[in-house]
Order: C-alpha cells, then structure tokens, then sequence
C-alpha cells in the first residue's frame, strides 16, 4: 500500500506494583524515547529521542537513540536504567534488544539482543520486579520470557507458551496471533491478548524462575471476531479493559486477583454512532486519575474517551477526539497526567492532546511533531 510520508527533519525485590502504586510527584523534564517501524516504506532509522517539558507542555529535539530494525515497541525498566525494543521482524528472526539509559543525556547504549523465540514480536514488558521481560509474537502467536541480567543485558528465554487454535474470522484468524502481554498488578500473573483466539490468556508467573504455567481460569473471552489487542488494569487493581482492534470495541471486566480470572463486564464501541468506514482499535490507556479511559482508532483516526464509573467498572462514552493524523497505532500519557501523546503512523507525526482532569476531554497542545512511522512512546525522568 502507497503511503504518505512527512519530511523527517532532525530538528527535531519483589518490590511493591510500583506501576500501579499512586503516581510519584512528576519530574520536570522527560526524556521521550519513540519506536518506529523501518526499512524501504520508511525513513525511520531506529528509536528517537525527544526531551518534554511537563511543565510547559513542550516536546524539541529529535535524535536517533539507537540505529535498529523495526523496533515497534519499547518497555523501560523499573530503575528507569534500561530501555528494551521488542525488533518486530519475521522469518524467525524476531529479536528484543537491550539498552542502557543515560538519564542525564538521553543517550541508549546498546547492551545485547536476544531471539525472541518467534516471528513479529509485536509487544515487551518488564515484570514489577524489573528481573524478566515478556514478549509476545504476533506472527507466530506465542510468548515467551526473557531474564535481566544484573548490568541489564537479557539472558535466553527461560519460558516459551506456544498458543494454539483459531477465532472466528477466517481472514485474520486461522491460527493464534499473541498481541500483547504484561503482568497483574501483584506481579503473579501474566495476562496476555491473543487476537487470533478471541482470548485474554492467563498464565501463574514467577518472577524468581521468570515461568508461566496455565492457570485456571486460563482465559478471559471477547465476542467472537472481536480480535483483543492490547489491555490495560485501572489503577484500583479491580477492573481490567481490552481494546478489540477488529471489532472496534473496548471489553470491560472485572478482575479476581485471588483466582487470577476475568469476568465480563461490558464491551462498548470506540466509534460515534452512525460511523461506517474502514476502522480498527489500537492503542488503550486509563487516565492518571483513574476516572477516564482511553483508545485509539485507525480510520476514524481518533482517540475515543469514556468516564469510569469508579463502583461498577463500566464506561460511559464521552467523545471522539481527532488525532489530525492518520492511524494512530499507539499513544500515551505523559508521567505528569495532563498530555496524551498520539502518535499518527501513516502521517508521520507526533501530536500532543491536553486531557481536561474533570471531564476527559481532549483539546490540541501545540503543532505536529514530525517523526517517521511512530508506533510507541516511553518517558524516563532527566537526571
């Protein structure tokens, strides 16, 4: 498909859940680190580096950290020392690569890069603990762990969950593509979204052998076709959302934390009434408040927001924001709670939204921001 590009100018311990604790009092300034997708279609060389502003809101720079192959996705590390790339190659050839954050510059050395025993690995997360990463293969459908090593480098996978199986859509689901994967909030489960099976499986996980094993209930289940792609908890611990990218759905459960089980709460469309194009979910995040919830669409492009209702764990819709891009695959909340990154891939551009703390709503903050084929955004605190 004939896509459309910007100019690119470079101006441009078993500790406690510290990712679902209340937030930290925001530092003022943030490096901005930025996965994109590379190679012929592209100009994007690797991951970039911005420096932003919490305090006035404003992103400049624009680097390249690190020159590598299609890392879509990027994790920080719980010390906010190591910075990891999930390298979204096929062939086999998936791979996660380890960096070194130099919080003071800004600057990624590259430690090493290991297999991650798949092809298309679409997503990487760190354990609370900070000692393994999780990967998941869309490609291939499977998931696998990865151990850190004490200068942050990563070990060979200590744990491998080949999923099997096929959904409803014969098109996009005749075998298992694992989209994403994180850990719960007390760090003993890892839940990971398989778009190709309809499922949100559920696996025990052990931070100290870096294992999974199933679990039982081993799954939650979104609406046949639905397709899950990314999930996040709210902070509460209570409740847990999907983003359903071919159905263009946000499915709300309630989450068990003894048992380690989902049970259906809601699904919700992402798009306005009466909306009949082309268009699939992507992105999703919960407000630093807690009161609102928020997703992305790919068509419509724009960002869906919904309040919360704190007892029950349902959504109310509330609007659809334009991204003033194309297909924003991902986008994030900036440490401070007030900004929401969306990152337009076919548009080439970074724009960030103003997020109203009482109502949810998003309003423009500031121009585009050019950068080739963004797909992911990671903030550390500059030291």
């Amino acid at each position: 498909m004939t896509r459309r590009f910007l100019v690119w100018m470079t101006v441009v311990a078993a500790a406690a859940p510290v990712a679902w604790s209340a937030p930290k009092a925001a530092a003022k300034d943030y490096w901005v680190y930025v996965g994109t997708y590379t190679g012929p279609s592209t100009s994007g060389k690797g991951i970039y580096v911005y420096r932003f502003s919490a305090a006035t809101g404003k992103l400049s720079g624009g680097t390249l950290a690190a020159e590598t192959s299609n890392p879509t996705f990027l994790a920080v590390h719980p010390s906010e020392r190591y910075l990891y790339a999930a390298n979204e190659n096929s062939a086999n050839k998936g791979a996660v690569t380890a960096y070194a954050i130099d919080a003071a510059t800004g600057k990624l050395t590259l430690l090493n890069e290991v297999s991650s025993r798949g092809s298309g690995p679409c997503y990487v997360s760190v354990d609370h603990t900070g000692k393994n990463v999780l990967v998941a293969n869309y490609n291939s459908g499977s998931v696998a762990v990865l151990p850190v090593k004490e200068d942050g480098s990563l070990s060979e996978a200590s744990a491998f969950v080949q999923h099997r199986g096929a959904g409803a859509n014969p098109k996009r689901q005749k075998g298992p593509h694992a989209h994403w994967i994180e850990v719960s909030p007390d760090n003993r489960f890892a839940l990971a979204a398989d778009l190709g099976l309809d499922e949100v499986v559920i696996y025990k996980f052990d931070a100290a052998k870096g294992s999974l094993t199933p679990n039982d209930p081993p799954f939650g289940k979104v609406a046949p076709g639905a397709g899950p792609r990314h999930v996040v908890f709210h902070p509460s611990g209570k409740f847990v959302y999907v983003i359903d990218e071919m159905a263009s759905t946000v499915t709300a459960f309630a989450w068990d934390a003894r048992r380690g089980a989902l049970k259906e709460l809601q699904a919700i469309s992402t798009l306005p009434e009466g909306f009949t194009g082309n268009n699939t979910g992507a992105e999703i995040e919960v407000s630093r408040n807690g009161k609102f919830l928020y997703g992305s669409n790919r068509g419509h492009d724009s960002i869906a927001v919904f309040a919360i209702d704190a007892a029950k764990g349902t959504l109310t819709a509330v609007e659809q924001a334009p991204t003033q891009g194309h297909e924003p695959r991902n986008f994030a909340i900036d440490p401070s709670g007030r900004y929401l990154f969306a990152e337009n891939q076919r548009s080439d551009t970074i724009v960030l939204l103003h997020i109203d703390a009482k109502t949810g709503k998003l309003t423009p903050a500031g121009d585009a921001v050019p950068n080739p084929a963004p797909v992911c955004i990671k903030f550390v605190a500059v030291k």
